[in-house]
């Protein structure tokens, strides 16, 4: 796991990136703040009141030296971001109702997100995925070609790199999503310097069985294929198939997959999640995220359960994937 952040720091560091956290009283937060700008990795931005917050980080004997705090209720570029949230949201909001919105902290930190003045953003330690999400979709929307959002695991053990999707977003994704999300899926596994094999994953290998559960799996291959057609990728599989050597040559011979997937998009939320946790729990993986994929910049959510180290790799996290 040491090395899995080493590379990651080395990517970001000399790139200035800037991080944004609405969430500038929590401790967890501020602790994680505090330690990413000594270290020089990324210039964080918290939002809220500059006398609390800084009366906060000295309560926790931290030094928020690097660190910028702005407040919504006395940002010099407000009236600006009300403007360009107004043309954003196309009509669905009035000035008046986006001066009130734009004083919640995660739009606020949002808006600095799409208008440039940060990079990317962390929050969801003291607030709901929802309330992060939500900003996040209004604001700064899917990536062209995605329709989306997903949100993935990194699932780390030694030197073991894998790369689990969807399972945090879509309950019941249909074709075209599992497409998008193999193949972002596959962008997110090269931030972590995993060549990608996308396996799809069902409870049936190459036709073995035939069900509408089955069949959304193998319409989903062939649509990734076709937008991604040199992407490494291929199903639908069983988990075994797309994992062992030995039962991708009796199951699936002719595929490209041989055993060796190292990316596993599950058929359905409530799939991925009960798998991602299995390898964790049984297997005792280290479950890396949610990381949130798809959108034009990124955003990423903590658990309210987080602790600030938890914050710290998450802002990593969130920097590599702005370069």
């Amino acid at each position: 796991m040491s090395n899995l952040f080493t590379g990651l720091k080395e990517k970001v560091s000399a790139s200035n990136v800037s991080i944004v956290f609405p969430e500038g009283l929590d401790e967890r937060v501020l602790g994680a703040v505090a330690r990413l700008a000594a270290d020089k990795v990324v210039t964080p931005i918290v939002v809220g009141n500059e006398e609390e917050v800084q009366a906060k980080a000295k309560s926790l004997n931290l030094i928020l030296d690097g660190v910028q705090i702005f407040d919504p209720h006395n940002y010099d570029g407000f009236d600006e971001m009300v403007a360009s949230f107004v043309e954003r949201r196309k009509g669905k909001a009035t000035e008046e109702a986006a001066r009130k919105i734009l004083l919640d902290e995660n739009y606020f930190g949002t808006m600095l997100v799409h208008m440039g003045k940060a990079d990317g953003l962390v929050s969801g330690a003291a607030h709901s995925t929802a309330d992060t999400v939500r900003p996040a979709l209004q604001i700064i929307k899917t990536r062209e070609g995605v329709t989306k959002t997903s949100g993935v695991f990194i699932m780390v053990r030694g030197d073991e790199k894998y790369v689990f999707a969807d399972c945090a977003i879509n309950i019941s994704p249909n074709s075209q999503d599992l497409a998008e999300i193999a193949i972002e899926s596959a962008r997110t596994a090269d931030m972590f310097d995993v060549d990608p094999r996308v396996a799809m994953l069902s409870f049936s290998t190459k036709g073995s069985a035939k069900s509408p559960e089955t069949e959304k799996v193998a319409e989903a291959v062939k649509i990734a294929k076709e937008m991604a057609p040199s992407l490494t990728l291929d199903g639908e599989f069983q988990f075994d198939a797309a994992f062992v050597p030995s039962v991708a040559e009796k199951k699936a011979p002719g595929s490209d997959i041989k055993g060796d997937a190292n990316v596993f998009v599950f058929p359905s939320l409530e799939a991925g999640n009960i798998g991602y946790k299995i390898a964790q729990r049984l297997g005792n993986f280290e479950a890396v995220g949610p990381i949130l994929q798809g959108l034009n910049k990124p955003v990423n959510d903590l658990s309210r359960g987080c602790n600030e180290e938890d914050v710290y790799k998450l802002a990593l996290i969130t920097a590599a994937q702005a370069l």
